[in-house]
């Protein structure tokens, strides 16, 4: 057989000829299965290196659709994984013609009983629920097995209170099945919502290819949505988007990275580090008892109170060997320390491209952050960061906006001034931190809400107003920090909570000085006096009882002293946490409401 149809079906078995242009029985031959053929570069690769290589081609980095069990394989620790519902069928609910012995023939070729497998595993000791669909079987399309078996899995996870994870690859209805499959769509998503009530995590994972019906219901539902890289996902497949409007579709539509960009999913993640990613996610989502930092397990203490109050001990006993407590005590206590410097000054120094952003703080204050993006609507707003993060072994959330360090990052994060896609990001954060018991740290600085006319069209005021009413109302500790701008509603949409700290050089006000001049005076190039009478400095504020507390600089942070700066400010959120993290749920939302309802 020649090398050009090595990979073509054949009459003869066991065996491929490598011989080109040579008489059948003077070429060299090949056991069959040794080689795989990438369907991208074409290269022959052999199906050992494949397997070890997690399925995807050594030398243009196509991913290899994977067999259910093999899935289960990569990620499941070993000899763990426990099948349910096996040998679940459906029969033929329409009489389609020829229907039952095409899922015989399947079921014989494939091993399967349907697309999809189930059961109980677990991922580096975590008990996990596992869905994961075969496109080998009629390209994983949703019959009522598929479905089915998917709705008593998650049933299963909700009973036996535990995640569930759902590897989601098809084409989407089962056609042969009509009405049928269509009602599966609904019935998936009503367990899942059942799920999510009880306060448990779900993650799908998006394979190529994840279409049709599958993606209008639970592949698109979870807390927390993964990816694997160049996989197509879609309501309606590029094939019939094409035929139905007659237009050619941009390079990448439909494929995981635009989903990213646009808001759809976290992350995507490679097929070698999933293991590692859903073990930290799961990780994160339990009480794990991990207090790394002191090496002592939390599950000696009573509540997460008595974790903050052993933390804050630890981070007192750094503290005190690394700062000169007396120089401390002397700054706190001195009047002038907000004074150093005058108004306009502050304004600058609030302003300078120098300062520490979210992420810097996020990395020096947190451990384990893993970035969610997008607002599930429109895009993935750069101008705001957010994600999970553990403070002290205890789970928390963190949102800020997002400046750049230089022009070009500035430009692709908006100067820090958010869209209204943004806001919702950081929305969706937050109730998804309300779910899952999570206190919430925000970190303020924006010139404020982006102006544009997109943002308009897209509901800015919405965006925002929605914010500051749903966080009035959260049922978590909520810590906002300005950092460096805090401009009008758009600071706001970060900042109704139980307590507003700033940093000792911040500002914080309706608006900026030069929109303030312009607006009473018609002159912005009188924004220095405005400066002076709007009372936005981090002393002014703490005089007025707008904020409860300032952040000391010693005297403006930098990277040379913002490690002193951040573990002073690691200290007060330990006592913040103390205070507050173990508060009746409405006893907290009623704290933040009365903190407002008193200005």
């Amino acid at each position: 057989m020649k090398l050009s149809n090595m990979f073509k079906k054949t009459s003869r078995r066991g065996y491929i000829s490598l011989g080109e242009g040579k008489p059948a029985h003077m070429a060299p031959e090949v056991p069959e299965g040794l080689l795989k053929k990438c369907n991208v570069c074409k290269s022959a690769i052999l199906t050992e290196d494949v397997k070890k290589g997690y399925y995807i081609c050594p030398k243009c980095q196509n991913y290899f659709r994977v067999h259910a069990m093999h899935r289960i394989e990569m990620v499941a620790d070993a000899g763990t994984f426990e099948e349910w519902d096996k040998g679940l069928t459906s029969g033929n609910p329409l009489h389609y013609k020829g229907y039952e012995e095409k899922v015989e023939a399947l079921q014989e070729k494939t091993g399967l009983d349907e697309a999809v497998v189930t059961g109980k595993a677990r991922i580096a000791g975590n008990e996990v629920v596992l869905a994961v669909c075969d496109g080998r079987f009629m390209m994983a399309s949703m019959g009522k097995v598929v479905g089915e078996k998917i709705t008593r899995a998650v049933e299963k996870a909700t009973s036996e209170r535990i995640p569930i994870i759902i590897f989601a690859c098809s084409g989407g209805a089962r056609m042969q099945e009509g009405i049928h499959s269509l009602m599966q769509m609904a019935k998936t998503s009503a367990a899942l919502k059942r799920h999510s009530d009880a306060g448990f995590l779900y993650i799908p994972v998006l394979t190529d290819p994840t279409t049709g019906g599958v993606t209008a219901s639970f592949a698109m539902l979870g807390d927390i949505i993964l990816a694997e890289p160049g996989a197509l996902i879609g309501f309606a497949g590029p094939r019939v988007i094409r035929q139905t409007i007659g237009q050619e579709l941009p390079e990448g539509f439909q494929r995981a990275e635009f989903l990213l960009e646009h808001g759809f999913v976290d992350a995507i993640v490679k097929r070698d580090e999933l293991k590692k990613t859903l073990a930290h996610l799961l990780d994160i989502h339990k009480y794990s008892g991990a207090y790394t930092e002191v090496k002592e397990n939390v599950d000696t203490y009573r509540s997460n109170s008595d974790i903050m109050k052993k933390y804050l001990e630890y981070l007192d006993n750094i503290y005190f060997k690394k700062i000169d407590r007396e120089e401390e005590k002397k700054a706190e206590a001195d009047n002038n320390l907000y004074n150093e410097y005058d108004v306009w000054e502050k304004v600058e120094i609030a302003r300078s491209s120098e300062r520490p952003n979210a992420a810097d703080y996020i990395e020096k204050i947190t451990k384990d952050f893993f970035e969610l993006h997008g607002d599930r609507n429109f895009c993935d707003d750069k101008a705001i960061i957010g994600g999970i993060a553990t403070f002290g072994g205890i789970p928390v959330t963190v949102i800020g906006h997002m400046k750049g360090k230089t022009t070009k990052e500035n430009i692709s994060r908006n100067f820090g001034m958010p869209n209204p896609e943004g806001y919702r990001k950081a929305l969706r954060l937050m109730k998804q931190a309300e779910k899952f018991n999570r206190p919430v740290i925000c970190f303020i600085d924006t010139p404020g809400a982006y102006c544009g006319l997109g943002a308009e069209e897209r509901g800015q005021g919405e965006a925002i107003a929605k914010n500051l009413y749903e966080m009035s109302s959260l049922t978590v500790p909520v810590l906002s920090i300005v950092t460096g701008e805090g401009g009008s509603g758009g600071a706001l949409a970060l900042g109704v909570a139980n307590e507003v700290w700033m940093m000792e050089n911040s500002i914080y006000s309706i608006l900026s000085p030069e929109g303030f001049a312009s607006i009473l005076w018609k002159d912005s190039k009188k924004a220095k006096e405005a400066a002076e009478i709007m009372k936005l400095t981090s002393a002014d504020l703490y005089e007025l009882g707008i904020i409860e507390k300032v952040i000391p600089e010693y005297p403006v942070i930098n990277e040379n002293n913002i490690k002193r700066v951040t573990l002073y400010m690691k200290r007060m959120i330990c006592d913040f946490m103390y205070r507050y993290i173990d508060m009746d749920k409405e006893e907290l939302a009623r704290q933040r409401y009365n903190r407002f309802r008193k200005m």
